[in-house]
C-alpha cells in the first residue's frame, strides 16, 4: 500500500474550522427585545403579548415548511429570531410584574405625588437578602465621609406605619443603613431573612438596581431566618481568605480577595482609580476570566480538553472525559456560589457548562456557538441582564478574544511576532477594541496605556488567581498553611497594583472623550481606522527567495515613526507642546480655579516655572492632577485644605501624584473625622507635614505671591458652629497689584464676622458653590470685578443659586462658573489688562443641549470697575 506524500505546503498547522455564528443573531433578537420591554411602561402588557404570540406562530409557520431545518439557510435563522424574541417578549413582563404591584410601588407612587417635603412612608418589612451589601463612603457634600450601606433583597411581607395591614409580597428592593447602624448590615448574607422599620423611598434616589423602591431602614436588622448552609460556606471561606491575607501589605491585602472572590471592601481607593485609568477594572473584581483560568487548570486548555493531548489535573489523575466534566460542573456553580452571580460571572458560568455539557457528551466544543447559547440563556432567564453594563463588556470581551484574537494572533505571527507575544498582544487588543465604545459612555474617557497595562498585568493574572483560590479551599481546614500560602499569592497581586499605579501616573495616558451616542460612535469608527490601517504600518514575511520592497519598508517605517512620536507627545504632554496645541493655559495665568466636578480646587501662580500653590483638591484624584498636569504643575509648595468635607479633599491623592509638595495645611477643626483621618494618613504615607492655619498668619511663595489668613478665629466655632465655618479664608496679594479673596465654604454667621478684616478685591472666589446663603454686606464691602463659582454640573444642591448670581452681577461683577465654563484662568493685573480664559472639558460638557465654546481656550478683557459702571458683560 502506497502512502501519498504530502506537498511542503501542507506541513504548516492546520487553520481552525470557521466560528459557527448560527445562534448570534437569535441571541442578539432576545437580547434587543428584553432591553427594550425593561424600558416600557407596564400598561402595554397586552399589546406585547399579542405582539409575541404573533411572532412564535410565525416561527413555527416558517419552521413546518417542508426542508427548512435541513437547509439551516436564512428561512431557519429566521424563524429562531422570531422565536426567541417571542421567548423574550413573553419571559422580560413575567420577570419585571414584581416591580409594579403590590404595597412598595403603590406607596412610591404615592409619595411621588405628594406635597413637596412631605414625610415619607414609614413600613415594617421582612426581607430577605439576595446579594453581598456593599459599602459606600459617601463623598459629597456635608455627608462626606459618612458609611452607606446598601443590600439587594426581595421584600416578603410588608406592613404600613401605622395601618397595620399585612400583605404578602415578592417586591425587588434596595435596602440603605447610614452611618453607626450600618455595621450590622453589612454582616447580612444571601438567602439570609430579617425584619427591619424603613422609609420608602423611589427606587432612583438610590443605586442603579432592578428595585421597585429604596428602603431606608431605621435601626439594626432582626434576623427571622440564618442563611442557607452553601451561602454560609461561601460567606466562611470569604473571611477566611480576608483573615489569611490580613498580614500582606495594603495592596496587595486589598486586592487578592477582589481577584479570587470579589471583595474589594479593603481595596484603596486611590488604587482602585489607578485600575480604572488604565482599563484594568476588571481586575479589581472577580471576573469571567478567574472561572477559564480554574477551569483550565482542571481539564486544560479549552481545544484540548477532548483530545488525547488534554491536560490538566484531571488528565494527571487519569478521570474520564465524563468524570473531568462532573467536576468541571460543580467547580462552576461552587464558583458561582462563593463569588456570587456578578454579570461577568453568569456569562463565564454559561459559557462553561455548555461547553461542560459537549466534553461530557463527546461533542465538539464551539466557543462561539457556546458563548451566543449562554447569553440566549441567561438573557431569558434574567432580562436585566440585558441592560447590564458588566454582563455587555464582558459578553464583547469574549467575543473579541473568540472571533479577532485569533485572526490578529495570525496577522502577527506571518510577520515574524514571537507566538506568544503575538497572542497576548492580539487577545488583549481585541477585547480592547470591542469593548472600547462602551468604556468611554461609562468612564468618559479612552486609556491609552490599557493595552500595555493589560500584557503586563497578564504575566500575573493566573498565579495571583490559582494561589488566591489555593488559599481559599485550605483556610478552614489549615489556617496556617493558609497564611503561608497568602505570601507568595501577594507577589503577583502586588505586581498588578504596581502596574495599575504607574500606568495611571503617565501624564496622557487618560484621553478625554464626549460620553453618549456621539462618543460611542467616534469611538468605534476611531477602532475601525486603526484597524484598517494597522496591517499597512507591520511588515510582512517577505516571499521565499524574494527581496522586500524597500520602498514600502521606509515608508512603513516613517508612518510609523510619525505616529509613534504623536502618541509620545499624547502620553507625555509636554506643556510647551500642549500650549501650542490648546492655547492651555494662558501665558501668564495668576489664579486657576480646576473644573473637578461638584467641590473646589484653585491654582495660585507662584512665579517660578511648573509650581503653584493648591487651595482645596476637590473630590477626584483624577481630576485634580488632570487640571495640574494641564498646566504643567510639578512643584506645590503648599496644598492648603480649606476644610475637611470629601468635595474639598478626597482629590489629595491625585495632588500628590508625580509631584513635589512642601506641606499640607489643613483648618483647626478636624470634621468629619473621618475625611481629616484620610488625609492625615495620605500626608504621612506621602511623607509631607501637615500644619494647620490660623488668622494672622501670613504667608508668601515665590516672588508673586503672598496672603493672609483671615479666618478662623480662635472661638470660631462657637461664633459660627459646622465644619464649613471652619473654613480657611484667605486675602491674596499678587504682584502688580491683583487682590483676591478666597471664601471656601464659609456659611453666613462667618462671612459676617469678616466685615472690618478685609477690603475690596479684584477677584472674589464665591463662598460654598455659590450656594443662596451668603452675607450680601460682605459682597458689597468686597465689591469684586470678577466672581469665580466651582460647581459640579447638575448637581444635586441647586449650586449656584440664581439669586445669588443676579445679586452679584448687580454689584457689577463678572460671573463665571466651572459647571459652564470649564477650567477658568484669572490673568493680568488690577488695572485694564484683568482678564480671563477658560478651558472647557469635554467628558464634562459634550452632552450641554446649550452651544459650549471651543476646545481652545477664549480670553476677554475686564472693564476696571468704578462705583459708577455698569454690570459687566458675562464672558
Amino acid at each position: 500500500m502506497s502512502v501519498a506524500t504530502a506537498p511542503a505546503a501542507s506541513t504548516a498547522p492546520p487553520r481552525p474550522p470557521g466560528a459557527d455564528f448560527r445562534l448570534l443573531l437569535p441571541a442578539a433578537s432576545a437580547w434587543a427585545v428584553s432591553a427594550v420591554l425593561l424600558r416600557s411602561e407596564p400598561g402595554y402588557g397586552a399589546l406585547v403579548l399579542t405582539a409575541a404570540v404573533v411572532a412564535a406562530f410565525a416561527g413555527i409557520l416558517l419552521l413546518t415548511r417542508p426542508g427548512v431545518l435541513r437547509r439551516r439557510g436564512s428561512a431557519a435563522t429566521l424563524a429562531a429570531v422570531l422565536l426567541t424574541g417571542a421567548a423574550a417578549a413573553i419571559a422580560t413582563p413575567l420577570h419585571t410584574a414584581d416591580l409594579h404591584r403590590g404595597p412598595l410601588p403603590d406607596l412610591v407612587r404615592a409619595s411621588a405625588a405628594a406635597e413637596p417635603g412631605a414625610a415619607s412612608p414609614v413600613v415594617e418589612v421582612e426581607l430577605t437578602v439576595t446579594g453581598d451589601p456593599k459599602a459606600h463612603l459617601s463623598r459629597g457634600g456635608t455627608v462626606g465621609g459618612q458609611t452607606l450601606v446598601t443590600v439587594d433583597a426581595v421584600a416578603d411581607r410588608v406592613t404600613p406605619l401605622p395601618d397595620r395591614r399585612t400583605t404578602r409580597t415578592r417586591t425587588p428592593v434596595t435596602v440603605m443603613a447610614r452611618g453607626t447602624e450600618s455595621e450590622p448590615w453589612q454582616r447580612l448574607l444571601p438567602s439570609q431573612k430579617v425584619a427591619a422599620e424603613a422609609e420608602v423611598r423611589p427606587a432612583g434616589e438610590g443605586h442603579d438596581t432592578e428595585s421597585a423602591a429604596l428602603l431606608i431602614v431605621h435601626g439594626l436588622p432582626r434576623q427571622l431566618a440564618p442563611p442557607s448552609l452553601p451561602q454560609r460556606i461561601a460567606g466562611r471561606l470569604r473571611e477566611g481568605l480576608r483573615t489569611a491575607t490580613d498580614g500582606l501589605p495594603a495592596d496587595a491585602r486589598g486586592l487578592l480577595p477582589g481577584l479570587v472572590v470579589g471583595d474589594t471592601s479593603r481595596l484603596p481607593d486611590d488604587l482602585d482609580d489607578a485600575f480604572r485609568a488604565t482599563d484594568l477594572v476588571h481586575l479589581v473584581a472577580v471576573s469571567g476570566a478567574n472561572l477559564a483560568i480554574v477551569l483550565g487548570a482542571l481539564l486544560g486548555a479549552p481545544g484540548q480538553a477532548g483530545t488525547p493531548e488534554r491536560r490538566g489535573l484531571a488528565a494527571v489523575l487519569g478521570l474520564s472525559l465524563r468524570t473531568g466534566a462532573l467536576l468541571g460542573t460543580a467547580l462552576t456553580l461552587a464558583f458561582v456560589t462563593v463569588c456570587r452571580p456578578e454579570p461577568s460571572v453568569l456569562r463565564a458560568a454559561g459559557t462553561g457548562l455548555i461547553g461542560m455539557l459537549a466534553l461530557a457528551t463527546g461533542r465538539p466544543r464551539r466557543a462561539v456557538p457556546a458563548l451566543a447559547g449562554a447569553v440566549l440563556v441567561l438573557v431569558l432567564l434574567d432580562p436585566f441582564l440585558a441592560r447590564s453594563f458588566g454582563f455587555l463588556l464582558s459578553v464583547l470581551a469574549t467575543a473579541g478574544l473568540l472571533v479577532l484574537g485569533p485572526h490578529w494572533a495570525e496577522a502577527l505571527r506571518v510577520r515574524r511576532w514571537p507566538h506568544h507575544l503575538a497572542g497576548a498582544l492580539a487577545a488583549t487588543a481585541a477585547a480592547q477594541a470591542l469593548c472600547a465604545p462602551v468604556t468611554v459612555v461609562l468612564s468618559g474617557h479612552i486609556s491609552l496605556v490599557g493595552i500595555p497595562c493589560n500584557l503586563l498585568a497578564e504575566l500575573a493574572v493566573a498565579p495571583a488567581t490559582l494561589l488566591g483560590f489555593g488559599v481559599l479551599a485550605l483556610h478552614p481546614l489549615l489556617p496556617a498553611l493558609a497564611r503561608l500560602l497568602a505570601e507568595p499569592a501577594g507577589a503577583p497581586a502586588g505586581w498588578l497594583a504596581l502596574v495599575a499605579r504607574r500606568g495611571a501616573e503617565v501624564p496622557g495616558g487618560q484621553l478625554a472623550w464626549p460620553g453618549g451616542w456621539f462618543g460611542t460612535v467616534t469611538v468605534a469608527l476611531a477602532v475601525l481606522a486603526a484597524c484598517w490601517a494597522a496591517p499597512l504600518l507591520l511588515p510582512r514575511r517577505a516571499a521565499p527567495g524574494g527581496p522586500a520592497p524597500v520602498r514600502r519598508h521606509w515608508t512603513r517605517a516613517l508612518v510609523a515613526g510619525v505616529l509613534t512620536a504623536v502618541l509620545l507627545a499624547v502620553l507625555l504632554r509636554p506643556p510647551q507642546l500642549t500650549r501650542i496645541a490648546t492655547g492651555w493655559p494662558p501665558p501668564g495665568w495668576r489664579l486657576v480655579m480646576c473644573d473637578i466636578g461638584q467641590g473646589d480646587m484653585l491654582a495660585l501662580a507662584t512665579g517660578a516655572p511648573g509650581s503653584a500653590v493648591v487651595i482645596d483638591a476637590g473630590p477626584d484624584p483624577n481630576a485634580a492632577d488632570r487640571c495640574l498636569r494641564d498646566l504643567g504643575i510639578t512643584s506645590v509648595p503648599l496644598l492648603l485644605l480649606t476644610h475637611f468635607h470629601a468635595d474639598h479633599v478626597e482629590g489629595v491623592p491625585g495632588v500628590l501624584r508625580g509631584r513635589r509638595v512642601g506641606a499640607i495645611e489643613g483648618t483647626t477643626l478636624d470634621d468629619p473625622p473621618g475625611e481629616a483621618a484620610r488625609v492625615a494618613g495620605w500626608a504621612a504615607g506621602a511623607g509631607v507635614p501637615l500644619i494647620r492655619a490660623g488668622r494672622g498668619e501670613r504667608r508668601s511663595a515665590g516672588v508673586e505671591l503672598a496672603w493672609d489668613v483671615v479666618w478662623p478665629v480662635p472661638g470660631a466655632a462657637v461664633e459660627a458652629p459646622g465644619p464649613n465655618n471652619a473654613s480657611v479664608a484667605l486675602m491674596v496679594s499678587l504682584a502688580g497689584g491683583l487682590r483676591m479673596a478666597l471664601l471656601g465654604d464659609l456659611e453666613p454667621q462667618a462671612q459676617s464676622a469678616l466685615l472690618g478684616r478685609v477690603a475690596r478685591v479684584d477677584v472674589l472666589k464665591v463662598a460654598h458653590h455659590g450656594s443662596a446663603h451668603q452675607d450680601w454686606d460682605l459682597a458689597g464691602a468686597l465689591r469684586p470685578r470678577l466672581a469665580l463659582i466651582s460647581c459640579g454640573e447638575g448637581n444635586a444642591y441647586g449650586h449656584p443659586s440664581p439669586r445669588t448670581v443676579d445679586h452679584l452681577r448687580a454689584l457689577g461683577a463678572t460671573v463665571l462658573r466651572t459647571d459652564r465654563e470649564g477650567d477658568i484662568a484669572v490673568t493680568g493685573d488690577s488695572q485694564a489688562t484683568l482678564g480671563v480664559a477658560v478651558h472647557p472639558q469635554p467628558a464634562h460638557h459634550a452632552h450641554h443641549a446649550r452651544p459650549v465654546r471651543p476646545a481652545h481656550s477664549t480670553r476677554e478683557a475686564l472693564p476696571e470697575q468704578t462705583p459708577a459702571s455698569p454690570r459687566a458683560p458675562p464672558v
